[in-house]
């Protein structure tokens, strides 16, 4: 078995070590393709409108990381068109359907761009134009294959021409109108091809071929030639989104046994089941199961004494007892309280968030997601999604409080962070102070809130403009506390200044903290965010085209809590989407 799935850039070891198994299958199976080409693949897809056009590179891939096979699409974004620029599987690795589904996935890839038409080269089956014998076949072979998808030459043009007179076997071009009928108007032909040849190949062309091609172009619409192998084509008229390109979404179904019954607790496992719901009339989603992880990833941002004790606490209360801190220490923090309830306020930031038998286990769940997202996206997916409770960005080095036990959304960033620099965004109504302090004299992890202003709204301490990191990590803190009114058309200009900060910072992985607590008639908020609004919000987040994993904080409308994550992700796709075509 093998999947298939898009790398943009060699940000992630993966990639990295996929591109050089790339690298040698072009060398082996194209020896005449310049050396130069080979070793700049990887600047290639880091800076991807180098050459006028975006690079985009399809592998499939074994367990294991064996590529079998690629395909290099170049998409020409201002024109609105796809070129095909090599399809091939390894000599050692290939077969089994490679080929067909590396081309399938091209194909969806070029209609989920928008594109009118895929376009590529192909060796020509006239035995005028290609006199080597086995040549010719394998080119016979090829252009059957390319035919079943009604994929064909385009006739009545001079772009199979020789460049010059010792060469033969000038290749095709080669449409493929993408299951809709073939229209291209000679100015268009001429806008396509003319970006072909000066771009794609402008080191091979001269002005003067190019001008030969483009008046060979006649005056009325360009033609396909007629079907030579096959009576009937594959269709594919069903738009589907592959499995590459979805979600993935992993969520603690053990989440419910961390329910507090307690009148007016509004952080319920109803939560998880609206968003769930909602989220799965949609195909933008897979269900990945969570991995468990080792402690040491949330001790690795949580002093070990408090998760010590968090889960000594946890283990000694009875089933349905909770203990609510009521004693703080602020007089002698050195001398921790020997009960163990009383000492919960010596951890713990407010009054409102209990310790029961049941918070350790789910909040270790929780991480446990957060963990498999991360891997999802060091595994090369783009995005992955942490449905979790209870939820974790309130929660610090050393104190739990807000419903947060342990700081999902820190643990992912701190293990993102060996792979490169991490940016954290959140949006959720409350100041996530967890998070902040976790990082607070760090320089490669950029923590970034929008936020109501600590003045009227949770936490209380924190969330204020002028707190921007200490040490090493000056000026890579940021918080926007904004006003107790707010509507979805200020929001989002705000959300675009904090997304111009953390582009300059110009991250390899984001994560995001998704409270859906902006919303209108959320019960910890004073906002007024619709469905569109958060559909808007998540489009602009996709647009910074990062490795991104999403973590669920809050948000307690039940009532549109579903909706409104479910309109957060169609834009967070749409705008990843578009991302890939600039």
């Amino acid at each position: 078995m093998f999947r298939i799935r898009p790398i943009y850039d060699t940000t992630v070891p993966v990639d990295s070590q996929c591109v050089e198994q790339v690298q040698t299958i072009l060398s082996e199976r194209f020896p005449f393709i310049a050396p130069e080409e080979v070793i700049n693949l990887p600047a290639t897809l880091k800076n991807p409108m180098a050459k006028g056009y975006r690079t985009i590179l399809f592998v499939a891939e074994r367990q294991r990381k064996i590529v079998q096979g690629f395909a290099l699409l170049c998409h020409f974004s201002d024109l609105r068109f796809c070129y095909l620029d090599f399809l091939s599987v390894s000599l050692v690795h290939g077969g089994g359907g490679v080929g067909s589904a590396l081309y399938e996935r091209v194909r969806e890839e070029a209609r989920a761009l928008g594109d009118t038409a895929l376009f590529f080269e192909c060796l020509p089956d006239d035995p005028s134009l290609c006199p080597d014998e086995i040549l010719l076949r394998e080119n016979k072979a090829r252009l059957r294959f390319y035919e079943r998808y009604g994929a064909r030459p385009i006739v009545n043009t001079a772009y199979e021409t020789p460049l010059s007179a010792e060469d033969d076997c000038a290749p095709y071009l080669v449409a493929d109108p993408l299951d809709k009928p073939f229209q291209l108007s000679r100015p268009r032909a001429r806008s396509i091809i003319r970006a072909i040849l000066e771009r794609k190949y402008k080191e091979k062309c001269s002005p003067q071929y190019v001008r030969m091609v483009l008046d060979s172009i006649p005056p009325s619409p360009l033609a396909l030639r007629e079907t030579r192998y096959l009576t009937e084509t594959i269709s594919a008229n069903r738009q589907t989104i592959s499995a590459d390109r979805k979600i993935a979404v992993i969520c603690n179904h053990n989440h419910r046994i961390h329910h507090i019954r307690e009148r007016g607790y509004v952080e319920a496992p109803v939560r998880i089941d609206s968003i769930l719901r909602e989220i799965k009339k949609t195909e933008l989603f897979t269900l990945r199961e969570p991995r468990h992880f080792s402690e040491q990833y949330i001790t690795a941002v949580h002093d070990k004494k408090f998760v010590t004790y968090l889960k000594r606490v946890c283990s000694t209360l009875p089933e349905n007892k909770s203990v609510y801190p009521y004693v703080f220490p602020i007089r002698n923090a050195a001398r921790p309280p020997k009960e163990l309830a009383v000492r919960a306020g010596y951890y713990c930031i407010d009054t409102f968030t209990p310790l029961n038998g049941n918070a350790y286990a789910a909040a270790r769940g929780a991480v446990d997601c957060g963990m498999t997202a991360a891997q999802e996206v060091l595994d090369g997916r783009r995005l992955a999604y942490a449905l979790v409770r209870p939820p974790g960005h309130h929660a610090e080095h050393r104190a739990f409080g807000g419903f947060c036990y342990f700081n999902t959304a820190a643990v992912v960033a701190q293990h993102l962070s060996a792979q490169g620099r991490v940016a954290v965004l959140d949006v959720d109504y409350h100041h996530g102070n967890g998070t902040q302090n976790i990082f607070y004299e760090r320089s490669d992890v950029l923590t970034v809130s929008i936020h109501g202003h600590p003045r009227f709204a949770y936490p209380y301490f924190s969330g204020f403009h002028e707190e921007a990191g200490e040490g090493p990590g000056l000026g890579f803190n940021r918080n926007y506390a904004l006003p107790e009114e707010m509507h979805g058309d200020g929001y989002a200009e705000v959300l675009r200044r904090a997304l111009d900060f953390i582009r300059d910072f110009d991250p390899a992985f984001l994560v995001v903290c998704l409270g859906l607590d902006p919303a209108k008639g959320d019960p910890t908020g004073t906002w007024s965010l619709q469905a569109k609004d958060f559909f808007l919000n998540g489009k602009l987040i996709g647009a910074l085209g990062k490795h991104t994993v999403v973590v669920q904080e809050g948000g307690y409308r039940i009532r549109s809590l579903g909706v409104n994550a479910g309109n957060f992700f169609q834009g967070l796709f749409e705008g990843s989407r578009l991302a890939r075509s600039r």
